[in-house]
């Protein structure tokens, strides 16, 4: 027994277990009924509990990525996030309330209403109202819906089937195994272990941000797994309609675009996308310019019309210069560094060769690691979408910054900087480390071949 166990099929599956344990041990520390963990107390145990698990789900990704494991192992692997995510199925969302936002939205279009119209508490739809979903509804009583045509269209699927919490996550969490068996898919094709799935089957952000809360990332999550197997496949007109639906749900994973243009036609992936794009948003125009809802206001709420809301600026802040003024430069900063980017990866050495699987992935998780650290959101679901591509191309400053913002479930100093410099901050190293190396191996490379 004790020999079985030392192998790398016997750690992974004790480290499955120690954290299918530790999330499961995490669940027992909310109260029950309680739409937040319960108190202040109970929420920083909360996360000290899961950050443990990080620790494990992090020592779990180098075994898969550094052992050969049997096939067999993957049968562990998928049993392990499927029982983890069954444990969380059933509780009611307590870190975030979004998921009642995205059942009212379901409801008022199941009756016909276009949800970009009214805001939940107005006299309008006062009787669709229950006392179930609308009490929860964060913003009620000011705030259009947030998000996007494509989002909405799921939302009004799920209405007319379902008008349960419990419907809709089942929903979130099929988008999310569809993008999981996407990967399957994508590491097959591309003659990788599929141990590698457990970079995000294992990863806690995902299991708490989808199996607890039903995060409408995960609809993205799943249409850009389609799409990074469509492109994988030639198919570049059907992987850039799947990914400008998921630009419909979040509008982060348009920053990956350029990995999908790498090594093929430019115009026939953006020409679909466009088309999904402005279809989507057709079927919802009737509402005029408020079929943007939220959007505007939000980023006031969130500061990034005063710059506040991004770590960089925040940071600054804290040495006496004022986000407010630099947040021009910082924006002008940022966009021609992820332009310079984007245009390195669509358009770099060996173009025209068509890419595998790991370059594209490799370009996807690069693109989306910056562009998300670059908005730097404080809300931890916004960066799950990261661990995706990691899959195939095991960045480590994206598969950190796709699991470690679990942290951000609380912030005991209730400050934009200095509690996300935890995730920040090893980031940021994990990319000059990263750079550092290959620079190294290009130099050693060159000496090479001079002598």
């Amino acid at each position: 027994m004790i020999r079985l166990l030392a192998g790398p099929s016997g750690r992974l599956t004790l480290l499955g277990l120690l954290l299918a344990a530790i999330n499961i041990g995490a669940l027992a520390i909310h109260i029950p009924g309680a739409d937040t963990v319960g108190s202040a107390a109970r929420a920083n145990v909360f996360v000290g509990v899961i950050a443990i698990g990080l620790v494990v789900y992090l020592v779990a990704v180098r075994l898969v990525l550094r052992e050969r494991l049997p096939r067999p192992a993957l049968w562990t692997i998928l049993g392990i996030a499927v029982a983890m995510r069954a444990a969380l199925l059933p509780e009611p969302p307590f870190l975030s309330s979004d998921l009642y936002r995205y059942v009212w939205d379901g409801q008022v279009q199941a009756a016909g209403i276009n949800p970009y119209r009214y805001i939940p508490a107005d006299p309008a739809l006062e009787r669709l109202r229950d006392p179930a979903v609308y009490p929860l509804i964060n913003r009620k009583d000011y705030a259009r819906t947030i998000y996007p045509p494509a989002a909405q269209l799921i939302f009004a699927a799920v209405g007319q089937v379902s008008r349960s919490v419990i419907g809709m996550k089942l929903a979130m969490l099929g988008f999310e195994a569809l993008g999981m068996l996407a990967m399957l898919a994508v590491l097959r094709g591309a003659g990788l272990p599929p141990a590698r799935i457990l970079i995000y089957a294992w990863n806690p952000l995902a299991l708490w941000s989808f199996a607890c809360d039903g995060h409408v990332d995960a609809v993205a999550i799943g249409l850009l797994g389609l799409a990074l197997l469509a492109r994988t496949r030639r198919r570049e007109g059907l992987a850039g309609a799947l990914l400008g639906a998921a630009t419909l749900v979040k509008v982060l994973p348009l920053a990956v675009a350029p990995a999908f243009v790498r090594g093929g036609r430019l115009w026939l992936p953006m020409l679909a996308g466009s088309a999904v794009i402005a279809v989507l948003y057709l079927a919802y125009l009737d509402a005029g310019w408020g079929v943007f809802g939220f959007a505007g206001a939000y980023g006031a709420e969130e500061g990034y019309d005063t710059g506040a809301g991004y770590w960089l600026l925040a940071g600054l802040g804290h040495l006496g210069l004022a986000p407010s003024s630099l947040l021009r430069t910082y924006l002008i900063c940022a966009g021609l560094t992820l332009a310079a980017l984007a245009l390195r990866i669509a358009f770099g050495r060996n173009r025209q060769t068509e890419p595998d699987a790991a370059a594209l992935c490799h370009g996807a998780a690069i693109l989306a690691a910056a562009a998300t650290c670059a908005a730097s959101p404080h809300y931890a679901w916004y960066y799950a979408w990261l661990a995706l591509p990691a899959v195939v191309a095991p960045v480590p400053a994206a598969i950190w910054l796709g699991s470690a913002p679990i942290l951000f479930l609380i912030d005991p100093f209730n400050d934009r900087f200095l509690w996300p410099s935890l995730v920040f901050a090893p980031a940021i190293f994990l990319t000059v480390r990263a750079l550092w190396q290959s620079r190294a191996a290009a130099t050693a490379a060159l000496s090479e071949g001079t002598v």
